[in-house]
């Protein structure tokens, strides 16, 4: 008889952010030169500077690149990316000053973006605490030994 013993460990992850201000954006819709890597970007390859933030967020690359079909008046995807980051970093706005800001400044909202998913990614801590090991009951396995058969 053989004794197997398992042991079982889940490491316990805490995410904090430093940033004080969680509900602002880190910066402005005209404050584009903060970041003049994203501002370059922006004004020289709009497209790949919104395919890039797209997926950075965790949206489809290539997302962006319907609004060259769809977006008239109104840039759907850009409103809808805008919306979104702000709900999930709890950010304040609304709806109106979403669709205002991306009606009359589609690049500068993109850049805004870019640079609130990089202030984002710099500011995150992952903590990882010392892990006490879980010891679960020693288990038998009682199976008769067979020889292997080399037909097999």
């Amino acid at each position: 008889m053989m004794a197997h013993s398992a042991i079982s460990v889940q490491p316990a992850m805490m995410v904090t952010t430093s940033n004080a201000m969680l509900n602002q954006w880190s910066s402005g819709v005209c404050d584009c030169c903060e970041d003049m890597g994203v501002c370059c970007c922006g004004f020289w390859c709009p497209y790949c500077l919104m395919c890039r933030t797209s997926e950075e967020f965790g949206e489809c690359l290539c997302l962006p690149l319907l609004e060259m079909c769809f977006g008239r008046i109104i840039p759907p995807v850009t409103l809808s990316m805008r919306s979104s980051m702000r709900e999930r970093f709890h950010i304040k706005g609304s709806i109106q000053d979403d669709c205002c800001v991306v009606t009359f400044c589609t690049m500068c909202v993109w850049c805004q973006m870019a640079r609130e998913l990089k202030a984002r990614r710099h500011s995150l801590v992952i903590i990882n605490p010392a892990v006490n090991p879980v010891h679960q009951s020693v288990q038998v396995f009682n199976q008769p030994l067979q020889p292997i058969n080399p037909a097999y």
